[in-house]
């Protein structure tokens, strides 16, 4: 759909590293490894977004060696800046969407919650929490995949339903860190509820 709308991948996948992440600058070639593309096609694309003025060059990362690469950020000066994040952050939501239903059909989930990178919180130390069981083979296939669309590893915690309880009930430090912190609740059968989200999110929508 994006691809369609903004009318290549690249430019697609270019624009959701920029900004979602519109505090990190990158270089070329680091583009060209994380998209898996063709350098020639990440300059073009690199190229057109900097005369729009989505993006800036700037310069390296503080302590970075090689400071004659050229650096690029989003401009978050950009007179359109927040429409198309928002635009972006739609479609990622799609995409959670999506993982959460593929989840459920290989196990029993009972509580499943993005966090960390999905709400912009790096100082917490995942990025989901599940709470069920599941077909490891195929679970791991599947995160792959979703990994791949955000072009990251995702950090996960995976628990069964009595783990989960026992934690809560002698109020685990590091379980309600998670429960305690902005995140975006995707299943929720043990508070029955489903698709919730954080206050962040529906401002977003």
């Amino acid at each position: 759909m994006l691809e369609q709308l903004f009318g290549s991948q690249t430019r697609v996948k270019l624009l959701h590293i920029f900004l979602i992440n519109s505090d990190e600058r990158y270089f070329v070639r680091e583009l060209t490894r994380d998209l898996e593309s063709q350098i020639n096609a990440v300059r073009r694309e690199l190229q057109n977004l900097e005369e729009i003025g989505v993006i800036k060059e700037v310069e390296g990362k503080e302590g970075n060696p090689k400071q004659n690469r050229k650096f690029y950020q989003a401009d978050t000066k950009f007179v359109l800046y927040s429409e198309l994040k928002s635009i972006l952050q739609k479609s990622q939501f799609l995409l959670e969407k999506k993982f959460a239903k593929a989840l459920q059909k290989i196990g029993r989930v009972y509580y499943l919650a993005l966090t960390g990178f999905f709400v912009g919180n790096k100082s917490l130390p995942i990025d989901m929490l599940i709470v069920g069981k599941l077909n490891k083979k195929k679970f791991e296939k599947l995160l792959k995949g979703f990994e791949k669309n955000f072009r990251r590893e995702i950090n996960y915690t995976l628990l069964d339903k009595e783990e989960f309880d026992y934690r809560r009930s002698v109020a685990d430090r590091f379980l309600y860190s998670i429960l305690d912190s902005e995140k975006i609740v995707m299943i929720d059968e043990i508070m029955n509820t489903f698709g919730q989200v954080t206050d962040k999110e529906e401002k977003n929508n």
